[in-house]
Parts: C-alpha cells; structure tokens; sequence
C-alpha cells in the first residue's frame, strides 16, 4: 500500500489521495473525525449522505467497532443529498445500501448501527407516490422538513455539521447535471427530470448546490479513471453550472480521490 497524499492550500480543499481499497476506509474515517467533533460542540447533529457504487463501502467501513463507539448516533440524523424517484426498496434507491449496509446486521458478525427511526430522514418519495404527487412536490416537502429540524443560516440556508458527496462521469453533483435547470430554482432542494445521456434514467429530488456553502464540511469520495478528466478540469475553477462538481471546491471541503480519479489535478 502506498503512502496516501494529504494536501491543502488555503482556500482550496483538502486532497487526500489513497490507493483505490483505501478509498472506503479513509472517508470513514473522516466521517467519523466530523462527526465526533460536531458531537463535542453539543446539541444534535445533521449530515447528509450519498448514494451511488461509494456507499455500501464507506457504510462498511463506518460500522468497524472502534467507529461505532466514537459515535452516539441518538444525536446524529441522517439525511440524503439526493435520491432517485422509487421507493426506499427499489434496487435505485440511496436509501436502500443505507437500510441493508449500515443498519442491517452482517454475515461477518458486525451488528447494524442502531439509529432512531425520527433521526432518519429520507427524501419523501413514498409519500409522494402514495399520494400520487411527483418530484417538485417532494422536493419542497423535504426543504420544509430541513427548515423544521435544522440550524439555519442567515439566508434561511440549512447548516449540515457534515454532506458527503459523490461525483460522476460527466461532472454531476448530488443530482445536478451540466447545464441543469437545478440552477434557476430558488429554493433548497429540486425536482429533477430523468436524465437521458446515463443510467438510470429515472426521475430525483436533489438538494441544491447552494446548500454546500453553508455546511461546516464537506466530503467528496470518488474513484477511477473516468473521473479524472473532469476533475481536473474542475480543479482551476470555473462556471459550476457547465461542471457542476466545481461547487464542492470549498475551503471547508475534503477530497478523496483515489490515484486515478486525482492524475489530471495539477495544483499551480
């Protein structure tokens, strides 16, 4: 195992570069450091998390034992930065991994992390079907629920302690696709139409990128070689809306990458 690459410049992310099976565990353990600290200024704690093939394993990697007992998950609520229009048991769903990694118990002997059903917080999309309402109404029905439940910023923003993120091929972010309509709504999260240009092309619900700002931390976790060139063109900036992973380059951020999600990233 190679040595991880830890970097960071004012004003820019953190870089954290591992080999592609350290990936899992270091955002974990990242995870675990934001959490913990957030846990230590008092009061409740709000992260939002991700779906997407980085999930299953950062939730494997949350339930190592030494991770579990530096948690007190009855102070923690989970939300979810964006979800695609199924139900929660739908092999689409982000909230499927979450329900049968972290909380289910494991052949390997790891017991789920027990965790308050009200401090799970879901976008509403089985209201929604059930009512026979689409994405734009869960969407607003989640922002309310943010509003309700969660610190809020001078502009009415929800502070997470903590939003993980992924990042695709083509540069999108939570669901936020180049070019997307996402930008031109005002609120705080959006109904998205199914995407044609990648699988699955399925209705979401995403949070805004204008969530990001206000959050105290940031993680973006990604991986492999078709990431890279997206990546690095991110990396000096730019208009998020044509590359919307640009609105994760924060000073409050930390980037995981493994070595060929990060080769293109030439930092000046």
């Amino acid at each position: 195992m190679t040595a991880p690459l830890d970097t960071a410049r004012a004003g820019e992310p953190r870089l954290l570069v591992v080999d592609t099976d350290q990936v899992s565990s270091t955002a974990g353990d990242e995870i675990v450091r934001v959490l913990a600290a957030a846990l230590e200024r008092g009061g409740d704690v709000h992260w939002a998390t991700t779906g997407g093939s980085s999930a299953p394993g950062i939730y494997r990697a949350l339930k190592q034992p030494e991770h579990v007992a530096a948690l007190d998950w009855n102070r923690i609520h989970t939300w979810w930065g964006d979800d695609r229009f199924v139900p929660p048991d739908h092999p689409d769903s982000n909230v499927l991994p979450f329900n049968q990694v972290l909380l289910a118990d494991e052949t390997n002997g790891w017991s789920g992390i027990q965790i308050p059903d009200a401090n799970i917080h879901p976008v509403p999309v089985s209201e929604a079907l059930a009512r026979g309402l689409g994405p734009a109404w869960a969407a607003a029905r989640y922002a309310e629920s943010m509003r309700e439940l969660m610190p809020l910023d001078a502009d009415g923003t929800p502070v997470f302690d903590l939003i993980l993120l992924g990042a695709g091929p083509d540069g999108h972010l939570l669901s936020v696709f180049p070019n997307s309509s996402v930008w031109d709504e005002p609120g705080i999260c959006a109904g998205v139409p199914a995407p044609t240009h990648l699988e699955p092309q399925i209705e979401r619900v995403t949070m805004h990128p204008r969530v990001l700002p206000a959050a105290r931390s940031v993680l973006l976790v990604t991986s492999g070689a078709s990431k890279a060139e997206r990546l690095a063109d991110c990396w000096p900036g730019g208009d998020p809306r044509t590359l919307p992973v640009r609105a994760a380059r924060l000073s409050q951020a930390t980037w995981v990458l493994d070595r060929a999600a990060a080769a293109g990233i030439r930092r000046g």
